[in-house]
């Protein structure tokens, strides 16, 4: 037996896994990892979230794409080459560290993506649809969950359904990103000819730390997600072929697809006019007014004629991309807590594949559950505000996301020493040290979501957040490491679930 396959089915490893892995089907080839990578990476709805910090936000965001982008590429090439099984990132974790760390590990990367849907996506969703569809206006009560309850399950629906049919919808994300974002480039080229764009001296680019300190969290969490296609490793055709081609190629494009239009924002509107929830979607309306329409003195935008039409394909285009973010990663991350479910780290309940579909329906019914929940929730506590919805809900995503990582990125060093025999199809160049720093950027990410400034000034008016004063720097604190710690415990609480499992296949 080769190296590879002792280290994904170690001794012990619980009957139930195989039972459950002979349900899987191979059907997810090279150009489908391709687009399932770009919708998993590139996404529009924290496109004006990170445009609001003004230039030097691209300076950080191309100073991030060579620094922690690129290396988190060549360690992810590597590891889903090498160790191909289903569940991806939750084996590597737990096959470094140990199942209670994978499992921990694996319900925060699994849970971001449920309150990530049920929040942010489905705001920014309803929030396009409002800007081109009804004047602007906001939705009733009841016609905002009509709208973005459908959404949610939508959603759902794609991840429940068989990868043959379900990967169409990250195919037409795909493709509605290059459409959406290349219109818009060569809107904002128009635009600028025809009325003049916001100039720039080299002193706006220039990076500060507290720049750094806002932005690095949210530019990571936009540049994180090549490791997603491998918790499917088991249905993809030819995985250690695959993988690398396709994180190599995704890389490059994300980076053109995220510089792009966050450059067309700051060239068409003043920093001062960018919001997080609509700072693309306003940028939007006021380019497309070459097209037809006009812009107000207080910088409101109106569309007609062919403007109104190519804006409401635009709207469209827009919200295809924010649920074709939402089904890959619910697909992926649903996917790898069904496997710790058979593994032994979670509920045996949700370790179960669907004999019709190849899917973790119950895992998928269970997202749907956490995202109408946190949709309700969230619309409830905020007062119906959709900004406030949006900014809470981001921050709570970013940091259980970015947290996950520091069981991810370390594994590449411990797996080199711990399954040295392993055939790697691709090597990545200095990989201890590639994973040494990317864990210490990710750890360093993580500190400055829960404790802006830390190291300099804790919550100075340079790092605190919008609508936080210094006096309020305890309480905010304990708003973001409260839900963290509750997420742990409940990954703790999932691997003791998981015992019985464990048990069973420790007496075979």
């Amino acid at each position: 037996m080769a190296a590879g396959q002792i280290l994904s089915e170690p001794a012990g490893m619980p009957a139930a896994a195989q039972a459950e892995r002979r349900k899987l089907r191979k059907h997810f080839g090279r150009f489908d990892i391709l687009f399932f990578l770009l919708c998993t990476i590139v996404g529009v709805d924290t496109i004006g979230t990170v445009a609001s910090s003004g230039a030097e936000a691209f300076t950080w965001l191309i100073v991030l794409a060579v620094v922690f982008f690129v290396p988190s590429a060549l360690l992810i090439a590597e590891l889903g080459a090498a160790f191909p099984d289903e569940g991806g990132p939750y084996i590597w974790t737990s096959r470094a560290f140990g199942r209670l760390a994978g499992a921990v590990n694996n319900f925060l990367y699994w849970i971001t993506n449920p309150v990530w849907l049920g929040g942010t996506l489905s705001v920014s969703a309803v929030t396009a649809f409002t800007a081109f569809f009804h004047d602007g206006k906001d939705l009733s009560t009841p016609a905002f969950y009509v709208f973005t309850l459908a959404f949610v399950w939508v959603g759902v629906l794609a991840a429940i359904l068989s990868f043959d049919v379900g990967k169409w919808i990250p195919t037409i994300g795909a493709w509605s990103r290059f459409v959406l974002l290349g219109l818009f480039t060569v809107t904002v080229v128009l635009y600028g000819v025809r009325h003049g764009l916001h100039g720039f001296g080299l002193g706006d680019f220039s990076p500060t730390y507290a720049g750094f300190v806002g932005l690095v969290p949210v530019l990571m969490f936009n540049y994180v997600g090549f490791e997603l296609p491998n918790t499917a490793g088991e249905e993809m055709t030819d995985a250690q072929r695959d993988v690398p081609f396709a994180i190599f190629r995704s890389a490059l494009l994300a980076v053109l697809l995220y510089a792009l239009p966050i450059l067309g924002i700051l060239l068409v509107l003043p920093v001062k006019a960018v919001t997080g929830l609509g700072g693309f979607i306003d940028a939007i309306r006021q380019v497309f007014t070459v097209y037809g329409g006009s812009v107000a003195g207080d910088g409101t935008a109106t569309l007609s004629g062919a403007g109104s039409v190519l804006g409401d394909l635009a709207a469209i285009l827009f919200i295809l991309t924010v649920l074709s973010s939402g089904v890959t990663w619910v697909m992926g991350s649903d996917r790898a807590l069904a496997v710790s479910g058979y593994d032994g780290a979670a509920p045996r309940f949700l370790g179960v594949i669907s004999s019709r579909f190849g899917t973790p329906v119950r895992v998928n019914i269970l997202s749907g559950l956490v995202s109408t929940v946190v949709l309700v929730l969230a619309h409830q506590l905020t007062g119906g505000s959709a900004a406030k919805l949006f900014g809470a809900v981001l921050g709570l995503a970013v940091s259980t996301t970015l947290v996950s990582y520091l069981g991810i990125f370390p594994a590449l060093a411990v797996l080199r020493r711990k399954a040295p025999d392993t055939p790697r199809p691709y090597r990545a160049p200095l990989a201890r040290t590639i994973s040494t720093v990317l864990t210490v950027l990710v750890l360093f990410a993580s500190v400055q979501l829960i404790a802006p400034g830390l190291g300099d000034h804790w919550f100075g008016p340079a790092y605190a957040p919008d609508g936080w004063t210094h006096a309020e720097r305890w309480k905010y604190l304990l708003t973001e490491a409260v839900p963290l710690a509750g997420f742990m415990l409940l990954g703790v609480l999932f691997w003791a679930l998981g015992t019985p499992t464990r048990t069973a296949a420790a007496k075979r």
